[in-house]
């Protein structure tokens, strides 16, 4: 399953939530060293109930909108 998803760094928490169809992801981390990519998978593993390995950025490595693949689901 491949989704688009929005992602905000720098967020005062944590977490995944669904909004009109569209998935956002807030994360604590900072955009440096592929910190926040690492967060966004594990935040997407979590939400879809897969594990981390299933969780594949396609597309967007270095900017707020991604395309996730979810492997499994």
């Amino acid at each position: 399953m491949k989704t688009p998803i929005t992602v905000k760094p720098n967020a005062k928490r944590s977490g995944v939530e669904e909004a009109g169809g569209a998935i956002v992801v807030f994360v604590k981390s900072a955009p440096i060293d592929g910190k926040a990519n690492s967060e966004v998978v594990r935040l997407l593993a979590r939400y879809f109930r897969v594990p981390q390995s299933s969780v594949i950025i396609r597309r967007g490595g270095k900017g707020r909108q991604k395309l996730a693949e979810i492997v499994g689901k």
